[in-house]
This record gives C-alpha cells, sequence and structure tokens, in this order.
C-alpha cells in the first residue's frame, strides 16, 4: 500500500447525460472537489448491481457519489439497458460506450471500470473486451460479482435463506443471456457474459475484488481471483467479514470505503504496484 495519506474531498458536482450511440446512453457523471495537494485522480466506470434486469443510476445515487467523494476520481454510472427487454449483450454494450466517451474526456488520466453484483459482471466483461480491443484500463473493481451460471459452489448450499438464493440466481441468469453466453461486436470483439468463458485471462487490468465471507458468490469470486493470478494479472481479494451481498447498498458500508481506498492508492502508486 502507498504510504501517501488518503486525501478526501467533497462532491464538487454531478449531472446527468446521454452519451451519443446508435442507442443512447444514459449515465449521471459524478466529480469530486480535487485536493489541492494531490490533483492526480481518475475516471472510473459503474455499473450498477441488480440481477441484470433492475436498479438505476438513480437508485445508485449515494453509491457512486460516496464513490466519487471518498476516492476524488469522477465516477460515470450507466443506466445500462436491462434484462428481459434486453438480453445479452446490449447491457455489456452500453459499459463499453460509457468506456469510449470516458477515455476521450480523461485525457492522460487513468480510465478504470467497475461494478458491483451483476454490474461486476459486466465490468468484468468490459475489461475483456477492453482488453480484446488493445485498449488499457488501470484496473477493473468487482464487488461481489456472479460469475458462474450455474451456481455449482457449495457456498450456495451452507445458508439456504442467504441473498442471492442459487435457484432466483439461476433464474436472473437465464433471463439475462437467453440461450447466447458470447456475442459478437461490430468490429469483432467477442463480448462474454461472464469472464469464465473466456479462454484466456492473460493481458487484463490489474482487479479488485471484494466479497463477504457469508456471501453465496465467494467461492467463484475466490476462483476467479485464482485464475486471474495464474495468468499474471495482480488481485486484489477484499473479504470482510460482515459484508453481506449488496453490502454497497447500505448506510456505512465498509466495503464501498475499502474500494474508493483502493482508487485512491491506484492515483499514488507506481506503474509496478498497480495494487
Amino acid at each position: 500500500m502507498s504510504s501517501t495519506p488518503r486525501t478526501t474531498g467533497t462532491l464538487l458536482d454531478w449531472e446527468a447525460r446521454t452519451l451519443p450511440a446508435p442507442i443512447p446512453v444514459p449515465v449521471r457523471v459524478y466529480r469530486p472537489a480535487p485536493a489541492a495537494h494531490n490533483p492526480a485522480s481518475g475516471w472510473l466506470v459503474w455499473a450498477h448491481g441488480g440481477s441484470w434486469q433492475y436498479g438505476s443510476a438513480t437508485q445508485w445515487h449515494t453509491v457512486t457519489s460516496t464513490l466519487a467523494t471518498l476516492s476524488g476520481w469522477t465516477v460515470v454510472s450507466v443506466d445500462y439497458r436491462l434484462a428481459p427487454r434486453h438480453r445479452h449483450p446490449t447491457a455489456l454494450e452500453d459499459v463499453l460506450t460509457a468506456l469510449s466517451w470516458t477515455r476521450r474526456r480523461a485525457g492522460t488520466s487513468p480510465v478504470a471500470v467497475g461494478g458491483d453484483s451483476a454490474g461486476g459482471t459486466l465490468a468484468a466483461c468490459a475489461a475483456l473486451a477492453e482488453r480484446d480491443r488493445g485498449r488499457r484500463l488501470a484496473a477493473q473493481l468487482l464487488a461481489y460479482p456472479p460469475l458462474d451460471p450455474d451456481c455449482s459452489s457449495a457456498t450456495y448450499r451452507r445458508d439456504l435463506t442467504a441473498f442471492p438464493q442459487a435457484a432466483h440466481l439461476r433464474r436472473a441468469w437465464r433471463t439475462w443471456r437467453g440461450t447466447t453466453s458470447t456475442a459478437q461486436a461490430v468490429d469483432g470483439t467477442t463480448l462474454y457474459s461472464t469472464p469464465f468463458d473466456a479462454p484466456t485471462l492473460v493481458g487484463l487490468a490489474p482487479a479488485v475484488l471484494a466479497v463477504g465471507l457469508t456471501d453465496p458468490v465467494r467461492a467463484e469470486v475466490n476462483e476467479y481471483a485464482l485464475r486471474l493470478r495464474a495468468a499474471d494479472v495482480p488481485v486484489r481479494l477484499l473479504q470482510p467479514p460482515a459484508a453481506g451481498h449488496g453490502d454497497v447498498l447500505q448506510p456505512g458500508s465498509r466495503l464501498l470505503q475499502q474500494l474508493a481506498d483502493a482508487l485512491h492508492h491506484l492515483s499514488t502508486a507506481g506503474e509496478g504496484n498497480p495494487l
């Protein structure tokens, strides 16, 4: 970790925008007030949770404004299209549109992608598409992303009342993906619905993975950390014991603070030690 003191500021402003695309993409852009003694920051494109079917940038306002305020990064919160009306890869395409728009405005500042729950899955898949297009990301921040469409790990069976339940999550996967686990963008890039389908993870952006010890998706998140490390991708794994699925939505979320700390560290770390 960097020894540089972490700086926090107040939110400078936020605005709703619609990004130009064949299907325009609504976003909210949160700009923090820069710290005078440490103006360096970056841009984070964030995808909200909600089983790929629910949620909005408006409902995640507190999450994304808090991330911007605590980290000093500008946060672009994406109102991606939802299932079942819009199936894979439409939500992913909207996140990628937001990343392209963000890159044009970030200049030389670092750009990262992140999300919570289903949004974390989208962020991981966006990181794959960016790698395959030869576009560098500073990091991917993935808060408790579901990664296994079969929900097959034992952690789903340890507490049958824990959220999310395997049966409900499998149904959400089917609703979002339909019969298509991968798709192709117009430029030929493969658009994955889970990074578990990717033949290689080599060259991906450094990853911050966050999941509570009692979260049913914990085993697949831990498995992804192992796969990333085997591909020589730098990984930081956060496992706060009391963080349940959906923790970033809770008042005083410690997990949200830890994600903001990770973003701040990216602003101060050298290239050789991004996490």
